[in-house]
């Protein structure tokens, strides 16, 4: 496995590839911007680490919320930018 690369598992138990574009931290929050493939015309999406103190992996879920995805993909759009 990559290290820029993590792997989850999807609703059926399908492995879902990601590849991790950039990465940060907002209130307290990790947020990780992906894409599922290498390609030009992948999806981009942005996943929020919801761990808890005693999980013992990072736990993962897509950010579905529009306000937190726009405050999000601002800043992400920023740090592509420069």
């Amino acid at each position: 496995m990559d290290e820029d690369q993590i792997i989850l598992e999807g609703e059926n138990g399908e492995k879902l590839i990601f590849y991790v574009l950039e990465q940060t931290r907002i209130a307290g929050k990790s947020y990780l911007l992906v894409t599922d493939s290498r390609d030009e015309d992948a999806e981009a999406f942005i996943l929020r680490d919801d761990s808890g103190d005693t999980d013992l992996e990072s736990v993962y879920v897509f950010v579905e919320d529009d306000a937190e995805f726009e405050a999000v993909s601002g800043i992400f759009e920023g740090m592509l930018d420069e």
